[in-house]
């Protein structure tokens, strides 16, 4: 299996540095999962990169946007030779709501 340069922990580093939250999605209350594919060629790069389900508001498109800005990966490995290797990864879309607190007036 291929796997992201510095392990696990700094691709999902990665993920959190690079995604934006599209205007659209956080305007809509959008939020779920985004499923991508892309091949990790044999020399690490990263080439056709599609959603294979996705949640609209942007989301899809900024999850293609940030699988293309990764580094090349550790190219996955078959009897001792590199080789093409089709990945799925999921891309959860969430933001914390956190409740306007609302000041009390006290009557005089």
């Amino acid at each position: 299996m291929p796997s992201y340069p510095s392990g696990d922990n700094a691709r999902i580093d990665f993920m959190v540095k690079n995604i934006t939250y599209p205007e659209k999605a956080k305007k809509n209350n959008i939020q779920g999962t985004v499923f991508v594919t892309f091949v990790i060629e044999t020399d690490g790069s990263i080439t056709n990169v599609k959603v294979l389900r996705g949640i609209g508001g942007g989301c899809d498109e900024e999850a293609v946007r940030v699988i293309k800005l990764m580094p090349k990966w550790n190219p996955g490995m078959q009897r001792g030779e590199a080789v093409r290797t089709q990945f799925n990864i999921p891309i959860k879309f969430t933001f914390d709501e956190k409740p306007e607190k609302k000041e009390e007036k006290q009557p005089k």
